[in-house]
């Protein structure tokens, strides 16, 4: 197999080939079809990430087709198109775990994280953790769903029955969820870097309300807000945009330390509150609901082997919805 490999963090990845994986007890192996580049990837180069252990494969927003089973597995088959989300394993027993709260699980397993993942052409994953796909979908246009669908949903979900919602940073998260938002009547408001004029158009022709700098006061009061954008500087602004009792969702797994702001912005029982991770019954939901909603994600692909121009893509700004890598047949032969 082939990889993009994070062996030092800060530097770029490199391309190694590697022996195949086997599955274990309870696994699959995959062939990767594709897989999405998300902020938390860039985390993880970034060496934001705690107790990062390398060398490292990321990716976990991968779909592929399996193509060896391990001892045990009897629900999926080779052949089987399937998604790996974030979520790699979890331990079954923790209080988290009772309690039907598995995204909070004391000794999980995070998928292009704390195994590996899936920049490369094969990858094992648990097979209880794979999400059955369809074999008419699209694999770059179902990838970024793995992640950034995932938990801009669960995002949507802690943000309640907001109907006027703000999300800002309008990334590869707010585009799929700023679609679902509309299908479910509420009006949206995006809030894009300053002077992303592009951005702010793409917002537009999603259906959102109204899109502007996330440096500009909301045109009204908002019901709730998600933060997708890692700044902890949007905290405050958002705090100031939500109504009394209304929330404030963090979305990502690393967000800029937050600053000191008055009590008045939080007075009048206004909450903040972030999302960790996801569950498998998120993934159960959240995938019955994309074709109701009419999903339709915006992607720019790039074979695997320019895993660095698109996390430098990403992270400059460059890339309207998602980035999604492909195992092409530029790969040595």
């Amino acid at each position: 197999m082939f990889a993009m490999v994070l062996t030092d963090i800060g530097q770029p990845l490199s391309l190694q080939e590697l022996p195949d994986p086997q599955p274990g007890a309870g696994e699959v192996r995959l062939r990767v079809e594709a897989c999405g580049v998300c902020r938390t990837d860039l985390h993880l180069v970034d060496g934001e990430l705690p107790k990062t252990d390398l060398p490292m494969i990321p990716g976990h927003e991968i779909v592929g087709i399996v193509d060896a089973l391990g001892e045990g597995v009897t629900a999926l088959a080779v052949g089987d198109r399937v998604g790996v989300p974030w979520l790699g394993h979890t331990c079954g027993t923790c209080r988290y775990c009772r309690a039907g709260a598995e995204n909070l699980c004391d000794t999980p397993q995070f998928t292009g994280y704390t195994r590996p993942g899936g920049f490369a052409s094969r990858v094992v994953a648990a097979a209880a953790y794979c999400i059955p796909l369809g074999h008419d979908c699209d694999p770059v246009a179902v990838a970024p769903l793995l992640c950034a669908g995932l938990i801009g949903w669960r995002c949507l979900e802690k943000a309640g029955q907001a109907d006027v919602l703000g999300l800002y940073g309008f990334g590869a998260a707010a585009h799929i969820i700023a679609q679902v938002a509309h299908w479910q009547g509420r009006r949206v408001f995006a809030f894009t870097r300053p002077g992303d004029g592009e951005g702010q158009a793409f917002a537009r022709s999603l259906g959102v309300a109204w899109a502007g700098s996330s440096a500009t006061p909301a045109p009204e009061e908002l019901d709730a807000a998600i933060v997708f954008a890692p700044d902890g500087g949007l905290i405050p602004r958002a705090l100031q945009a939500v109504r009394k009792g209304g929330r404030v969702v963090c979305g990502g797994i690393h967000m800029s330390d937050i600053p000191a702001f008055p009590y008045r912005l939080l007075w009048e029982e206004r909450h903040v509150m972030s999302v960790a991770n996801l569950t498998r019954a998120d993934a159960k939901v959240f995938f019955a609901a994309v074709p109701l909603a009419g999903v339709v994600t915006t992607t720019t692909a790039y074979p695997l082997t320019r895993a660095n121009e698109a996390l430098f893509d990403l992270r400059h700004g460059r890339v309207l919805g998602a980035a999604v890598l492909t195992c092409a047949n530029d790969l040595p032969a």
